[in-house]
Formats: C-alpha cells, structure tokens, sequence
C-alpha cells in the first residue's frame, strides 16, 4: 500500500456565523453615510415620533375689496407703483400689517403669548422659548412668525391665515384677534385717506366762503358809502334823463324858430329862450354828476365793476368748491376698502401639525441627496489624485 503524503497548508478559516455576517455589514457601510444620513433621519424619527407636541390649525379666509372693485385704492395705487399687481395690493398692507411687530404687540394687548406658545406638555424644540432661546421680545417676534402664515392666491383673490397652537381653542382665538387687527388697519386707512382728502375739500370750501363774505362786505360798504344800490343804474337813469332833456330843448328850439320866423318881435321868444336856457343848465348838471370831479357817477362805477367782478368770482369758487367736497366724499366712500371674510376661524378638532412621517421622509430624502452629491464630488477628487 502506498504511502499518502499530507502537507500542511495551515489554519482553516473559521466558519462564518450570523454575527459575523453582520459585523461585515455594518463595516461595509461607510462612516460618511452613518453620519450624513442615518443620524439625522434617527434623530428625526426620536423627535417626530417619540417627542414632537401636537399643534392645532386654525384657517380662516378673507378678501380686501374697495367699494369700487373695478377701480384699485388709493393704498392698492399707492402699492402698485412699487411693483405689486391690482389685485393683491389691498390684500398686502393687511398681510404685513398681522405679521409685523405692532400686529404682534397689539395681540399682546389681549392674550398672553408667553403662556400660549409654552402650554403643559408642548415640546421643547417647538416651543417657546427654546433651549437655546432668551425671553426677549425678538425671540418672541421669531417664534410667533412660527406659529402663523399668510398668503394669497393671484386667481382668486383670497387671503388665508393660518395659526397654529398647542391648545385648539388659542389657535382659534388667535385667528380671530389677528382678523380683527386687520379689520382695524382697514379702518384707519380709510379714515386716514378720506380725511386727507375731504379735508382738503373743507378748506377749499371755507376759504371760498371766506372770499364771498369779504367781498359782499366790501360791495355794501361801496353802498352805503355811495348811496347807491348800483351806481351803474344810476348812470343809466341820468343818461335818459339827459337824453329827455335834450328831446325837449329840440323840440323848444325848433318852436323858438317857427315864432322867430313869424313874428321876430313876439314876446314868446324871451320865454322860449329862459325854457331852451334852464334845460341846458339841467344837462350840464346832469353830465356833471355823470363825469366830472371825484363824486361823480364815472369814478364810482370803477370800484364797484371791480368789487362785483370779486363777487361773481367768489360766488364761481364757492360753486366749485362745493361740487368738490361732494366729489371727494362721493369718492371717499367708492374707494373705501372693506375686509370680508370668506372662512371664519375655524376651530380644530384634530392635530394636523407636524406632519411626522412627511418631515421625517424629507430629511431622509434631504441627505441622501447631499450625500449623494458629497459622494460624487469625493469620487471624481479621488479619481483625479489617481490619474496625477
């Protein structure tokens, strides 16, 4: 029988269990990936699943109109030169106004936010303040920023506000305070805008009733100080006077010739010749209070064309300054902005707030793609390395 020689090739390698296997695993899985991805996605999961407070929404829906809805406000005019469109100016200046810090300071008239936002059994990361937060008022502006959103829609014009709370029924309460605070800015807009303009009306008003008062003041001193109604009748009534007088001294004239001509010594022509004499003294007087020295009808007439003329452009400003109030109140009210509401604050009666698996999907999905794209960059330095 021939011998079998057996050489020795050393150990056998010990055969693998179930926890070696996974050794293996966990070593084949890089470090980069553990911390870019699975870390925060864990991290996630604990908070959202295990810590995150439930919060409540509440949504109301409004829209800001004028009176005149085919025509922009004089706050959407103003806003539209700034870039904004027709129909979300008036929608604008309500959003900023509710949240901005005097819409937070005028909530704060009414509840108490620090007690709100930190109710029992609320969260640590949501709450507030946070750990890493002071009680300040700009750590609070922050967090009520968090707790509300604003926005509109271009298609149909409507605004919706939603607030969120730990408790349903702030969240409601809340909605409605800030609804009203809206409602209260519409308010002083229009009140600031149509007395702006109405004011302007009155005063040109006043200042046009003024002038008529001053000047028929003046026209009853002329008056009174002439003794004349109208001094332009009173020139007119001497001016038939005279013509009167003149009619007669023609007419005596042509009679003092006829008795000339048929009896040259008749004693009628003294007569005819002291008539013919004292209607010409009358026509010389007359003339003489028409135009002559300073109390003469000419120079009276002057001063009262000229202060009539006064009256008659005063009583023309008055006229306009009227229809101009009408006009400004009339388009006061057509451009008056009205806040309706759509949706009343709702009271909710479910949490739907955080939405925990979405936000959990959404980091996951956020680093396995900075991974991704930090594993690419990492590969193409490699392989840059390699090839130098």
């Amino acid at each position: 029988m021939a011998e079998q020689k057996i050489s020795y090739v050393g150990p056998l390698n010990a055969i693998k269990g179930p926890s070696n296997k996974r050794q293996d695993l966990w070593k084949r899985i890089p470090v980069g990936f553990l911390i870019v991805v699975a870390l925060p996605t864990l991290i996630a999961m604990i908070y959202y699943l295990m810590i995150a407070s439930p919060r409540y929404v509440s949504e109301a829906r409004f829209v800001v109109r004028s009176a005149n809805s085919g025509q922009p406000s004089a706050v959407g005019l103003a806003l539209q030169g700034v870039g904004f469109s027709t129909g979300m100016n008036d929608a604008f200046a309500v959003h900023e106004y509710i949240s901005s810090r005097d819409g937070l300071k005028e909530l704060q008239q009414t509840f108490d936010l620090n007690k709100v936002f930190a109710r029992p059994g609320s969260d640590f990361i949501a709450r507030y303040p946070r750990p890493w937060e002071s009680r300040s008022e700009e750590s609070l502006y922050k967090a009520f920023l968090r707790f509300m959103t604003v926005g509109y829609d271009s298609g149909t014009g409507i605004s919706t506000l939603r607030v969120e709370a730990f408790d349903p029924k702030d969240a409601q309460n809340l909605n409605k305070a800030m609804l009203a605070s809206g409602e209260t800015l519409i308010n002083r807009l229009n009140e600031r805008a149509s007395n702006n303009a109405v004011r302007d009306a009155k005063a040109a008003l006043q200042r046009a009733q003024a002038e008529v008062a001053a000047s028929q003041q003046a026209l009853t001193a002329l008056r009174n100080s002439a003794q004349f109604i109208d001094p332009r009748l009173a020139a007119a009534e001497s001016s038939g006077v005279i013509n009167g007088l003149l009619v007669t001294i023609a007419q005596l004239r042509a009679e003092r010739a006829q008795v000339a001509a048929e009896a040259p010594a008749s004693p009628q022509l003294p007569i005819l010749d002291n008539r013919i004499a004292a209607y010409e003294r009358q026509v010389a007087e007359a003339r003489a209070k028409m135009a002559g020295d300073a109390s003469s009808l000419s120079n009276k007439i002057g001063p009262f064309e000229e202060l009539t003329l006064r009256r008659e452009i005063a009583d023309k400003q008055l006229t306009q300054a009227t229809a101009a109030l009408l006009a400004a109140e009339q388009e006061a009210g057509r451009q008056k902005l009205y806040l309706e509401r759509i949706v009343e604050p709702s009271l909710p009666d479910k949490a739907s707030e955080p939405r925990r698996w979405r936000s959990i999907l959404t980091i996951l999905a956020s680093t396995l793609l900075a991974y991704g794209v930090g594993w690419l960059v990492w590969a193409g330095v490699r392989e840059h390395r390699q090839q130098d």
